[in-house]
């Protein structure tokens, strides 16, 4: 029996975090996203819902760490082992890292079975090798141990995962777009993994009467028959998986006006952001959200719609301003650009 997931386009009411999580898609080296918001609102279903709207990615078979089945690339040991390799079409993988996560699950340890039954050292895989060109995602992120944050800032940073234990020693690819989600009440974020998200979105429940009544409507739909409900968004989903491939092609052809980029400039600048990250992180959305339009060349329309998802979460905070970060970076946008 197959396990059927709640459609991407199906979800209702939660317009940035749908659009992040889409731009993250189009660009992986962008960054990760940051969904905070309260239990309910759809974060943990936005996000298994992702890997039906992405094109599938080619793959070695049988390769537990999804390598690219091209010489050139980066490879796991096994893959680099092997003269021929045969190639084989998969979803993205999409995988989640538990709360309670030991750091041997994560990055991978010795095949005990192995060692003890044939007298080999080798390594099982970890969370890190299945997300390997895919996403990662760890809700109730902000609860994360420090060792475990200190582990996924390492290796986000370099795209490869490096096991000493036991004897092991490995290294394997594991880029990966990072997704994690929480409750804001429960904790904050260590500012150190706060600033590898491309994007920071706040989910809240709907307060439109309307929109809770739908969403209630199409769940239940959902609920009573999973397979009919997909088959009826079936059409949507598909739509979108084109719009994101054709994006994906796009990208690298997008031009970014020197005006624009002085623009973004402007305003990182003004909000006084920590570093260049602000800048970096703006210009790339912008790009990606552009292609996922269509277009060819970045404007401010574009800038200005993933400007806060973008820098609201790399604003110093102003003991003389109590304002939120979203209403301090709609003000300077609105200053600059209109």
């Amino acid at each position: 029996m197959s396990i059927h997931h709640y459609p991407f386009t199906g979800i209702i009411g939660q317009e940035d975090m749908c659009l992040a999580l889409k731009l993250s898609a189009i660009d992986p080296l962008m960054g990760g996203v940051l969904v905070m918001g309260h239990r309910g609102t759809g974060k943990s279903t936005a996000i298994r819902a992702l890997a039906n709207v992405l094109p599938k990615i080619k793959t070695v078979k049988g390769c537990s760490f999804n390598c690219y089945p091209k010489t050139d690339l980066v490879k796991c040991p096994d893959c680099i082992s092997k003269a021929k390799l045969v190639s084989t079409y998969k979803s993205v993988p999409v995988v989640n890292l538990p709360l309670g996560a030991t750091e041997d699950r994560i990055i991978g340890s010795l095949d005990i079975q192995k060692a003890l039954r044939v007298g080999e050292k080798e390594l099982e895989p970890g969370l890190l090798a299945s997300a390997n060109r895919g996403f990662l995602y760890v809700d109730e992120v902000n609860l994360l141990d420090d060792h475990l944050v200190d582990l996924l800032i390492d290796v986000s940073a370099s795209g490869m995962n490096r096991i000493e234990r036991e004897g092991l020693s490995i290294e394997h690819p594991a880029q990966f777009v990072l997704i994690g989600s929480g409750n804001p009440e429960e904790g904050e974020l260590r500012p150190q993994l706060l600033d590898r998200f491309a994007f920071s979105v706040d989910v809240t429940t709907p307060v439109n009467l309307e929109e809770r009544v739908k969403v209630v409507k199409l769940r239940q739909e959902f609920d009573d028959s999973p397979e009919d409900f997909v088959d009826k968004w079936a059409a949507k989903e598909k739509t979108l998986e084109r719009k994101i491939r054709a994006a994906r092609i796009k990208l690298d052809k997008i031009e970014l006006p020197e005006k624009t980029l002085e623009k973004i400039a402007e305003l990182c600048l003004a909000l006084k952001t920590d570093g260049l990250r602000g800048e970096l992180s703006l210009s790339k959305a912008s790009r990606a959200y552009a292609a996922l339009n269509g277009r060819l060349s970045v404007t401010e329309d574009h800038v200005k719609r993933v400007a806060v998802m973008s820098l609201r979460h790399r604003l110093r905070r102003d003991p003389l301003d109590d304002s939120s970060s979203d209403i301090r970076v709609t003000k300077i946008i609105s200053e600059l650009f209109d």
